[in-house]
């Protein structure tokens, strides 16, 4: 029985050595299949050549690289030597670089190509431990007393060490390896301050891969399309899913052309990604509708309010809807049965007719996408589950390893996810801590065996985010329902508190906003102020359409900000959006805001998982926040 991932990863080469495990592209773009056997021999011999190198039990190994092939080899390589691997994206920045391989004395690193080694080499003076780095693509030379070895003459160099007499020490360091080893030291993407290094062992990984099996049916063979920063805990753990399930990786990348081209070449069951993505498609579906003909854009509208009537009323009849009482729902589903019935023929005209076309976008055997590292904005949620693209919500931290719970495929409560067995949950009082009932919002607190160990060298921060009882404490609001399941519906700290003390919660607001076609973004401030304002980030390549069908002349995107027609725009859209009638109570509307020309970037105003830094926004844009509330 395994108790490590490389212990179970041979498990599965053992069961059908000549299965396909990845999918990545060559130099010409196409997919290249790579079996069980073969990823198992190239992972060994990176373990060896590692091992020749000096690199023992207990050793942290950089990887700095977004998710390709050979970041699984490396990784299995690294696990087998009973070593811990600290990763990060290419993204990253230098001073985010240096704090992680210093800070857990690296002695190797790999790095994805020659501008991350680099990077590395341009931080030398700060890695006093830094020995050498294995450069995955391109070329390098070594210097300032760091050997720079190609990744395929490491994996060639390594075999010939197989070959001749290490095989058996290798497998001998797989089989000393146990559950409460740490696997990998993953820093968070530090939406607040410096990242934190979270210890996560081999059991916490584990335990959700049978959970995960019990929640969706998986079958061998299905494909994933891997699109997301494979250092992130989410798609992390996807990798060591796909093992474990026998199912197949597709590398591809976050990019609206690139995924959706390989969502129709590679024809996968599943893909993980983040709400921003699913926003940026269903605004590239809306912009393919703007150039249909006005009566096929009037159909679409029609039948996509016809099935999200129908969707409710499916909901009613079996019981999805979320209950926080134990009084009878026959009620609800009698009234909910007649809709479903005579929409339904709808819903069947309008899937020929509209949403199919929308849904061969993802190929012909796409079953579901699985979205975490935030909450789905509830138009995007709805918008997808009309048109019958089966989306399911997930939730975690990295420092859960990171999965808590995820929706049920194929049935599960809308908006609700369903805690692992195993994993108990709590929501407190923010105020006094007291445990409360369903439906009542506070912080959700969490216990289970995928909490992490701990953050690296901190034990103050561990002691402040676990409690005495093991209950981790998430920073997130949330509500349960009578049968344990939960919802996201904020942040604790994000919570603003008005200076007459209106408590408001931004996410909800700038879900609402950034349902406007013409707004890409949108944040909520006003902490300690009399009323809310908001930074609106332009979706550029619409309003610029909205001009030019108005005929109304402007100069350059550039400027686009400051035009007055482009103001009065956005002030009728936020009316629109955030509202009495959109259920916005009045000290929850937005007063005054400010336009911004550029889009937010990862590694500025966004982390990698695409959340809005609210502290560096609050830096960055200090002037503007202060103009909007003089």
């Amino acid at each position: 029985m395994y108790r490590t991932i490389v212990q179970l990863f041979d498990e599965r080469v053992k069961e059908n050595p000549s299965a396909y495990i990845q999918m990545g592209k060559n130099e010409k773009g196409a997919f290249i299949p790579k079996t069980l056997i073969q990823l198992q021999e190239e992972s060994r011999a990176i373990a060896a050549y590692l091992r020749s190198h000096g690199v023992k039990r207990g050793d942290n190994i950089g990887i700095i690289s977004d998710n390709r092939p050979e970041w699984l080899a490396a990784d299995l390589g690294i696990l087998a030597l009973g070593c811990a691997d600290v990763p990060r994206g290419r993204d990253a920045m230098p001073y985010e670089v240096k704090h992680i391989l210093s800070v857990t004395d690296a002695a190797v690193a790999f790095a994805e190509n020659k501008d991350q080694c680099d990077k590395i080499l341009s931080l030398r003076a700060d890695l006093p431990t830094l020995k050498m780095i294995i450069l995955i693509e391109g070329e390098e030379e070594s210097r300032d007393g760091v050997d720079v070895v190609r990744y395929c003459d490491a994996v060639n160099e390594g075999i010939q060490l197989l070959d001749n007499g290490m095989r058996s020490d290798i497998e001998h360091q797989i089989a000393l390896g146990g559950e409460d080893e740490t696997a990998t030291i993953i820093f968070t993407s530090g939406t607040t301050g410096l990242p934190k290094g979270v210890m996560l062992t081999h059991r916490n990984m584990i335990y959700q891969l049978g959970e995960i099996d019990k929640i969706i049916d998986f079958k061998p063979g299905w494909k994933w399309l891997s699109v997301l920063p494979v250092w992130h805990s989410f798609e992390r753990i996807i990798q060591y899913v796909a093992i474990y399930e026998r199912s197949i990786l597709a590398y591809s990348k976050p990019i609206g052309k690139i995924m959706l081209t390989d969502l129709v070449r590679i024809n996968p069951e599943l893909m993980c990604s983040v709400p921003r993505i699913w926003e940026t498609v269903k605004a590239g579906v809306n912009q393919m509708l703007k150039q249909k003909k006005p009566f096929e854009q009037k159909a679409f509208a029609f039948f996509l309010a016809a099935a999200k009537k129908y969707r409710k009323a499916e909901d009613m009849v079996f019981g999805l809807n979320p209950r926080f009482s134990r009084t009878p729902a026959v009620f609800e589903k009698i009234v909910g049965f007649i809709p479903y019935v005579f929409l339904g023929l709808i819903y069947k005209i309008g899937d020929k007719m509209a949403f199919r076309q929308i849904k061969e976008k993802f190929g012909t055997s796409f079953i579901a996408g699985i979205s975490g590292g935030g909450s789905m904005p509830k138009d995007v949620d709805e918008f997808f589950n009309a048109i019958g693209v089966k989306l399911l919500n997930g939730y975690g931290m990295t420092e859960t390893a990171p999965v808590i719970g995820v929706q049920t495929y194929p049935r599960s409560e809308r908006g609700f996810m369903h805690p692992f067995l195993g994993t108990e949950l709590r929501v407190v009082s923010t105020e006094d801590g007291h445990i409360l009932k369903p439906g009542e919002k506070g912080e959700l607190l969490v216990r289970g065996p995928q909490i992490m160990k701990g953050y690296y060298k901190d034990p103050e921060r561990t002691a402040r985010i676990i409690d005495k009882e093991g209950f981790l404490h998430t920073g997130d609001l949330a509500i349960l329902d009578i049968h344990g399941e939960f919802s996201i519906v904020g942040r604790v700290k994000d919570t603003i508190v008005l200076s007459g003390g209106e408590n408001i919660e931004p996410v909800p607001i700038e879900a609402a906003l950034q349902e406007s076609e013409y707004i890409e973004t949108a944040v909520v401030v006003g902490q300690d102020e009399k009323y809310l304002g908001a930074l609106i980030v332009l979706a550029e390549k619409n309003v610029e359409r909205y001009l030019k069908d108005n005929r109304i002349p402007y100069v350059s995107r550039s400027g686009l900000s400051e035009m007055e027609e482009v103001r009065l725009l956005i002030a009728s859209e936020i009316a629109a959006h955030v509202s009495r009638d959109k259920g916005f109570k009045a000290f929850e509307q937005i007063s005054r805001f400010v336009l911004l020309d550029e889009s937010f970037q990862v590694g500025r105003e966004l982390s990698a998982k695409q959340e809005v830094k609210r502290a560096e926004i609050q830096k960055l844009y200090k002037d503007k926040i202060e103009s909007i509330f003089r």
